[in-house]
């Protein structure tokens, strides 16, 4: 074939890719396919992301390019025919609490510039105008005359409201919430931890703060005692700690080490003050998040959650408010602009033809998408991995580009199976709009419907990195060296697990929700010491009755205060503790390791810190952290890397040259054990360091857990917030699997994000090992495998936001496919007929 017809790599290496060689077809829709951590990412977003994105940018400005994040050079020899490339990743960012569906799709710009050129605009005198071509040109004038008219009935001039007169986050501004649709206030519940504990112990969670630590011995030097529980305080010491007058006293502050550090003028802040002026002055995102635990939520009074200024209501289109109009599905837009069309006059058609053909077309990718039941007003941040994924698609699809290369991350995650099908019809008309379609995924029927497969592999990590298979479906399907090929023809094997005969043989956690986002009246009951699946299209209200519902349920009951007022019943049972594991990357930066997230890199410390060497030149534990100054590299500060600012070009990243990337100081490094420094040990990866530290029973007991858990193949030193969603979720549970779990429920937000069908029953061994732990395990989860391994499920629907909200199906899943006729467990059927 003519090579200009594929993308070229030559001698990719980045990560654990093994110098490959690979022809990639260009205008097809290719998958890629393979186990966690073979490779594929590597593939697909180190190497033609990277640099389809990079050489776009090299052809533009260099003063664009100083404005613009860079990627830096793939570690690859040569990469020909490359397109201009777009990344959708697999962790879309969580918007901000101003963000809203109609924000983010933008159809809500378009909706401002509706009601500004044709509303309805009312009068002072209370007369509502009708809406003519005069109004609109009206607002495409400058200065004093733009918007101003004159109301027929009464002849009174006045403005009409602008496009920027209608944004939340602008002019438009409820004066009361600033747009936010939410007022709050500090609630005095939140400011008291355990009321048995003294105020030393830490009583007052509100000077648990950063900068606040020493508050209780000002309080102290106020008259209140600190070392009797805070419940047999006195009223009037109560009313210090939460209200007391802001004062300077001298105190004395005890450190650790014995010394003492003496404060003139040490401001006393109560708990109330502290959490206030905290939020005036903090400006991390971190930060805020912590403080606004200390606050109630409560719509605003003022706008009623619209968060629009009330004035700006009174200008109508065919009746209805910008808010009404909001508020409506995204499905029911299209009706929307037809009566709007309707209700103009002639001589305002094309107007309205020109911004309903606008709104329409950022529309319609969504509405494919099976959004529609999302409302424009609904918050950016209550969205879900999926639903954000599927904005961000529609808003590249709208662009109809041509020539471009676009690379997913996992877009299936967070899909029901039946948004996965519409998903994929939306793949093919990329492809047919000329452009080129790179997507990473595990889902099957993805897979099945790409038109060329690439199998990374054959391993994960080290074991990984090689090209094992590619072709047609049909090809892969027929190659015996193929490892998704049996889950696509359903050679392989369904259920690995032994599913329980009687669900609810142990009892159950009940739940009762009255009344929480389109969820009314629910009651649900959760079966313990089992595998339980809730499952249900996207919007349906899974989140809703687990996490917000069940999850709140048990923090409430562990703090001993009110239950969410939305639960109407909660009966734990004998469940005291609740283990909720989501996907999110583990450790905040690069210094988070394998190693340190677990007690491996402690025994490590303390291992090294014993050594001869060690003890002749007095080092202690501390020593052996590159997070210290003691043992980490002077060069690099114990990162293991130099950045290098290259002003308009993209930050180089280097090896650090004087401990070349060990991270450790020289001194460190020469105290060996077994002929091994340190470093050497946390360049090993889970299965070596099992044959090298044998005889460290409290090392291996961890090594033992996660080759159980098929992380075998991750080094020690290896970075965890580098670590895909699957293997983040699975790293977290290795602490937990080492003890009885009798009285603990575990919470598993989408465990099959980033796994291979392989991966997915490794993961189905974990569970089971919870379980004979005496675990309850519940999951919210869209993967056909799973569901079919489970105990019992729990199907939400029948579709998503107002058309959902209910149970549609429950039962053990063997029984349901027979029995129900929901969304889901139509999809279940075709997987258990698939593989009989």
């Amino acid at each position: 074939m003519d090579k200009t017809e594929h993308i070229e790599v030559i001698g990719g290496n980045v990560n654990n890719l093994k110098n490959i060689n690979i022809n990639i077809p260009l205008h097809k829709f290719v998958a890629i396919s393979g186990l966690s951590g073979s490779g594929k990412s590597s593939l697909a977003m180190g190497i033609l992301y990277s640099e389809g994105a990079r050489r776009y940018l090299d052809a533009l400005a260099t003063y664009t390019r100083r404005r613009i994040s860079q990627v830096g050079r793939s570690d690859v020899k040569s990469v020909k025919h490359i397109p201009s490339a777009l990344a959708l990743r697999q962790r879309p960012t969580v918007p901000g609490a101003r963000s809203t569906v109609g924000t983010m799709t933008e159809i809500f710009n378009v909706l401002r510039l509706m009601y500004s050129r044709l509303g309805s605009p009312k009068c002072p005198n209370g007369h509502q105008v009708p809406p003519t071509i005069e109004i609109a040109e009206a607002m495409d004038k400058t200065g004093e005359e733009m918007g101003r008219i004159t109301c027929p009935t009464c002849g009174v001039q006045f403005y009409a409201f602008s496009a920027e007169d209608f944004a939340f986050n602008s002019d438009g501004a409820c004066p009361e919430c600033e747009g936010l649709g939410v007022t709050k206030q500090i609630d005095p519940d939140t400011l008291i931890g355990d009321r048995t504990k003294t105020i030393r112990e830490g009583a007052v969670n509100a000077w648990h703060i950063p900068g606040r630590n020493f508050m209780p011995i000002v309080a102290q030097a106020a008259g209140v005692r600190i070392d009797v529980p805070f419940n047999e305080l006195t009223d009037e010491e109560v009313d210090t700690v939460l209200h007391g007058e802001q004062k300077k006293f001298a105190i004395n502050i005890p450190s650790k080490n014995g010394r003492v550090f003496h404060m003139d003028n040490a401001l006393y802040e109560n708990a109330f003050n502290a959490i206030q002026d905290s939020m005036k002055t903090t400006k991390s995102e971190i930060a805020l998040k912590r403080l606004n635990k200390f606050y109630k939520f409560t719509t605003c009074p003022v706008c009623h959650g619209s968060r629009i200024n009330p004035n700006r209501l009174s200008q109508l289109i065919n009746g209805k408010n910008i808010y009404e109009a909001s508020q409506l599905p995204l499905g029911e837009l299209p009706k929307f602009v037809a009566d709007l069309k309707a209700w103009l006059p002639d001589n305002m058609q094309k107007l309205a033809d020109n911004l309903a053909s606008e709104l329409l077309n950022q529309l319609q990718p969504l509405l494919d998408l099976g959004l529609d039941y999302l409302t424009m007003d609904r918050a950016g941040a209550t969205l879900s991995t999926g639903e954000l994924q599927r904005i961000q698609l529609g808003r590249t699809l709208r662009t109809q580009t041509t020539g471009v290369l676009y690379v997913l991350d996992e877009p299936s995650v967070g899909l029901h199976p039946d948004n996965v099908a519409g998903m994929i019809n939306i793949f093919h008309q990329l492809v047919e709009q000329g452009n080129s379609l790179v997507v990473v995924d595990h889902e099957t029927s993805i897979i099945d419907a790409a038109d060329w497969v690439i199998e990374i592999g054959p391993g994960s990590g080290q074991r990984g990195g090689q090209v094992i298979t590619q072709g047609t479906p049909a090809d892969i399907k027929q190659n015996s060296k193929s490892l998704i090929g049996p889950f696509l023809t359903g050679k392989a094997q369904l259920q690995t697990r032994e599913v329980a005969a009687e669900p609810f043989k142990n009892g159950s956690v009940d739940l009762q929700i009255s009344q929480r986002f389109n969820l009314n009246n629910v009651e649900a009951h959760f079966p313990i010491n089992r595998l339980t699946a809730v499952t249900g299209f996207s919007g349906a209200g899974k989140t809703t009755l687990v996490l917000d519902g069940l999850l709140k349920a048990f923090a409430s009951n562990k703090k001993h205060v009110q239950l969410p007022n939305y639960v109407n019943k909660f009966d734990p049972k004998h469940i005291k503790n609740v283990v909720s594991v989501d996907a999110t990357p583990v450790g905040k930066n690069a210094r988070s390791t394998v190693a340190t997230y677990t007690n491996i890199m402690d025994h490590l410390r303390r291992l090294y810190a014993a050594q001869p060497l060690a003890k002749e030149n007095h080092y202690t534990a501390s020593h052996f952290s590159y997070n210290n100054k003691q043992g980490a590299c002077p060069t690099c500060g114990g990162t293991g890397e130099i950045s290098l600012d290259i002003q308009y070009l993209p930050d180089m990243v280097e090896e650090c040259p004087t401990c070349h990337g060990k991270r450790f100081n020289q001194d460190v490094l020469q105290v060996k054990w077994h002929d091994m420094s340190i470093a050497d040990v946390l360049d090993l990866d889970v299965n070596e360091a099992l044959e090298k530290l044998g005889d460290e029973d409290a090392i291996v007991q961890t090594l033992n857990t996660l080759k159980g858990m098929g992380l075998d193949y991750l080094h020690l030193g290896e970075s965890t917030p580098s670590l895909s969603g699957g293997e983040a979720q699975r790293l977290k549970l290795a602490s937990h699997m080492k003890r009885s779990q009798k009285n603990t429920l575990f919470i598993f937000d989408e465990p099959s994000v980033g796994l291979h069908p392989i991966d997915v029953h490794v993961l189905l061994t974990v569970f089971d090992g919870l379980i004979k732990q005496g675990a309850t395990v519940l999951m919210i989860t869209h993967d056909l495998d799973l569901m079919a391994n489970a105990d019992y499920m729990i199907d939400m629907g029948p579709k998503g936001g107002s058309l959902g909200g209910k149970i549609v199906a429950a039962g053990k899943p063997s029984e349901l496919i027979k029995t129900e006729d929901s969304l889901t467990v139509k999809y279940l059927m075709e997987q258990f007929n698939k593989y009989v």
